[in-house]
């Protein structure tokens, strides 16, 4: 293989100056706010280990909707779409954040909660006489929550990125050693395979109607891996669809059909129990041994349903998102969901399906003069619901840009957004509403993740990725760059292989404040004559090289930005 060396930017200055042989305004690049959001998962994932800076949950034991698992899996998949969607030449750079995101994901303070939890309680199994014995395997048994995220995740990387490392036995291994109790150590191995064998099966013991999120329970929304907005459950119960995508993304690598087979089982299942609906809300939560089924109490979505579900959930748009989602006058806002159901109890009772700036009023002075006379148990506080970051990741993947643009024109207005390292997160704030009722609630699945994955995903973002997953064909004749990662010192706002130009596209910006150099690999080109232009400011400069790999030297000053064209000659 050939491999020419591009000199620098100065060197390659020629005159008459030349003109960049594209017109880069096709390509689109990255806004300053999504390439924040890359950075600030990069921050967030290269902590060092034991370190969680601005994960803390609100949940102590990690019991709840924010805890580190849903925002490790977020920030994958926002990486993943990001990745795909966005700029799938840079594998040099979504490789690593991913692999990081994954480590971290493995930790014990990630799912140790198990053990805890899967002595079971009186909460989700009422006719309990005495606490199950304990196991600390998290995989095993009912922890969908855990294990179908951990599978999207591994199985977006080995989709990604040809990458067979968790397909290897025991790359998936977890270390059960609290210090001081016990009988000694436990190791769990488990692998892709293993991983998803163990997720069937929890499926096919509950008849195929949903995987248990908490022992004996099967939350509906859990099994859809919808948004929901409400309670009692949100994003961590999203893992089933999720783990259908994670089973489709390895039968594309594999040419096998796991995810149509456990497609088929749900279908039915779903049909025979009437859980689901796209004219009213979706049924909460059905109890294994009492073989209950409980009423909605709020709104649902459907975000990753969306997927291999599409006209299901887009057909229910308007009926889930009525009064939870206002547009008066061009002002876009969510409601906390007591709100959002008085808006809706009062349009039934006028007849009529738009939303007054009266009501709204209306609906927020009830909410706030009842929101204190619901009784609580001692002790108990009042968790606040992830319902911003829900409904902008459903937006984001129905394409619903006027709902969205105008929610995270809200949070940029209301919601503190920071930035910190070049990363930019929102800060965690536990009122669920302002003084006047508005949404005020910023927990750290919405604040780090959610959010940073709305803004980077595209319309139809993983029902592209579920209908044409990459395969291996694909990245072994597509070219892609290397040596340029988010701990080389520049944001990336382009990276694109043009296939029908036979042109490769990279945009980089210097974002720290300061001179930065950085050397970068465009592999697997294919041919063997390229001319290769380096914008920086009004100059350009172009050198012919020779090679199947290209080396491209860059040096930015403060703040600068650099577009690079390969090109076939």
């Amino acid at each position: 293989m050939s491999t020419t060396r591009v000199a620098t930017a100065t060197a390659m200055l020629t005159a008459p100056q030349p003109d960049l042989p594209i017109d880069l305004e096709r390509y689109p690049k990255l806004s300053k706010e999504q390439a924040g959001h890359l950075r600030h998962f990069h921050n967030l994932a290269t902590a060092d280990d034991g370190e969680w800076p601005h994960m803390g949950a609100q949940e102590p034991a990690q019991e709840f909707l924010d805890a580190y698992r849903y925002q490790l899996a977020t920030m994958a998949y926002a990486s993943g779409v990001t990745h795909y969607h966005r700029m799938p030449a840079m594998r040099g750079i979504f490789k690593p954040l991913m692999r990081r995101l994954i480590h971290k994901m493995l930790r014990r303070e990630v799912w140790g909660y198990w053990y805890l939890t899967s002595q079971s309680g009186k909460a989700v199994d009422p006719d309990l006489k005495e606490l199950r014995k304990p196991w600390a395997d998290p995989i095993i048994r009912e922890n969908i929550m855990y294990s179908g995220h951990l599978l999207l995740m591994t199985g977006m990387y080995t989709m990604l990125f040809d990458d067979d490392e968790f397909e290897k036995p025991g790359s998936l291994t977890f270390h059960w050693d609290p210090m001081f109790w016990g009988m000694g150590p436990e190791t769990f191995e488990y692998d892709i395979r293993s991983l998803q064998d163990a997720i069937i099966g929890e499926m096919r013991r509950n008849k195929w109607i949903g995987a248990c999120c908490e022992p004996n329970v099967v939350f509906v929304a859990c099994n859809q891996f919808p948004v929901w907005i409400g309670r009692p459950c949100g994003n961590a119960r999203l893992a089933y669809v999720e783990q259908i995508i994670g089973m489709r993304y390895l039968d594309a690598r594999h040419g096998t059909h796991t995810a149509d087979d456990v497609l088929k089982e749900y279908r039915a299942a779903l049909e025979k129990s009437n859980l689901v609906s796209n004219t009213e809300l979706f049924k909460d939560f059905v109890a294994v041994k009492q073989n209950v089924i409980f009423a909605p109490k709020s709104y649902r979505s459907a975000a990753f349903m969306h997927a291999w579900n599409p006209e299901f959930v887009e057909s229910g748009y308007e009926a889930h998102s009525t009064g939870f989602i206002t547009n008066v006058d061009g002002t876009v806002e969510l409601h906390h969901p007591v709100v959002a159901q008085k808006l809706r109890a009062l349009m039934q009772e006028n007849g009529i399906k738009d939303v007054s700036s009266a009501m709204i009023k209306e609906a927020r002075e009830h909410y706030l003069a009842t929101k204190d006379s619901v009784p609580k148990p001692p002790g108990k506080k009042e968790y606040g619901w992830p319902v911003l970051g829900y409904v902008v990741q459903w937006l984001s993947e129905l394409g619903k840009s006027t709902e969205l643009q105008g929610l995270l024109h809200f949070a940029d207005e209301n919601l503190r957004p920071t930035w910190e390292k070049g990363g930019l997160f929102y800060p965690r704030n536990d009122s669920s509403t302002d003084s006047i009722g508005r949404l005020s609630l910023m927990e750290p699945f919405t604040g780090n993740g959610a959010i940073g994955y709305a803004r980077l995903n595209v319309a139809d973002g993983q029902k592209k990725m579920w209908e044409q997953p990459w395969t291996r064909e694909t990245l072994q004749t597509r070219p892609w760059v290397d040596g340029i990662d988010l701990s080389s010192g520049v944001n990336c706002l382009r990276g694109e292989w043009d296939e029908k130009s036979e042109v490769l596209i990279v945009t980089l910006s210097e974002w720290q404040g300061k001179r930065a150099n950085v050397t970068m690999t465009a592999r697997n080109l294919p041919g063997d004559r390229w001319a290769v232009y380096k914008r920086q400011g009004d100059v350009v400069g172009q050198k012919v090289c020779e090679g199947s790999e290209i080396v491209v030297d860059v040096s930015l000053e403060a703040g600068e930005e650099v577009d690079l064209v390969i090109s076939r000659t």
